[in-house]
C-alpha cells in the first residue's frame, strides 16, 4: 500500500494542470456568445408560427378502444387553442367525456429551438399527474410524431405515441398509441379536431 501512495499522488499532480485547463476552457466563453445563443434560441420561428395558427375555436370528436377487438366508445367536445409567450407556446382548454365521465383539460404544445423538438404537456380533471411528450415532424411536414410515458397504477410506464396529423388547415388528427397489458401497441384513442368557423 505505501509502495502506490507515491505513485498515486505522482498521477495526482500530474493530472492536476490538465483539469485546471479543462475547467478553464469551459468557463472561457464570451459572454456576447451566450447572449447571443440564447437570444436566438428564444426567438420563435416557422414551428411556432404553425403551432400559433391552431389559435381558435375546435369542435372534437373522440373514439376510446378500452378493449380490443370492441368497438371503441366516442363522445365530442370542445377545444378554445390561444397562444402564449408571443407565439412561443400554444394552451388547449378542452371540455368533454372521457370513458364516459365529464372532464376538463389543459394541454400545452410548443417547440424546443435547442432540441429541435416538438414538445407537449397534458393535464385534467381525470388525475393528478403531468403528462409529457416530445418528438418530431415528419419530412412533409404534416405530421408530428411523439413518445412519452404513461404511469399507470396497474401496469407501471407505459410506452405511449402519438401521432398528430394536419390534412389541412381547419383539420386535426391525434391518434394516441399504447401497449394493452404490455402487449403489441394498439390504436387506444383517436380525437378529430375541427375548427369552428
Amino acid at each position: 500500500m505505501y509502495r502506490t501512495l507515491p505513485t498515486f499522488l505522482v498521477l495526482c499532480l500530474l493530472s492536476a494542470p490538465a483539469l485546471a485547463e479543462e475547467s478553464q476552457a469551459k468557463k472561457a466563453v464570451d459572454p456576447q456568445v451566450m447572449l447571443d445563443t440564447y437570444r436566438k434560441l428564444a426567438t420563435p420561428g416557422e414551428p411556432h408560427k404553425r403551432l400559433a395558427s391552431l389559435a381558435g375555436t375546435w369542435t372534437t370528436h373522440t373514439k376510446e378502444w378500452i378493449e380490443p377487438g370492441k368497438p371503441p366508445s366516442e363522445s365530442s367536445g370542445t377545444c378554445e387553442y390561444k397562444t402564449l409567450l408571443d407565439g412561443r407556446y400554444v394552451q388547449q382548454d378542452c371540455t368533454g367525456t372521457m370513458m364516459g365521465h365529464p372532464f376538463t383539460g389543459i394541454g400545452m404544445q410548443g417547440y424546443d429551438n435547442f432540441t429541435k423538438k416538438y414538445v407537449m404537456t397534458w393535464i385534467d380533471s381525470l388525475g393528478t399527474g403531468i403528462f409529457s411528450m416530445e418528438g418530431k415532424a415528419g419530412a412533409d411536414n404534416t405530421t408530428i410524431t411523439l413518445h412519452g410515458y404513461l404511469a399507470d397504477p396497474f401496469e407501471g410506464p407505459l410506452k405511449q405515441r402519438a401521432v398528430w396529423k394536419f390534412p389541412d388547415t381547419n383539420t386535426q388528427i391525434l391518434e394516441m398509441y399504447g401497449p394493452h397489458g404490455k402487449g403489441t401497441e394498439i390504436l387506444m384513442m383517436e380525437i378529430t379536431y375541427s375548427r369552428k368557423r
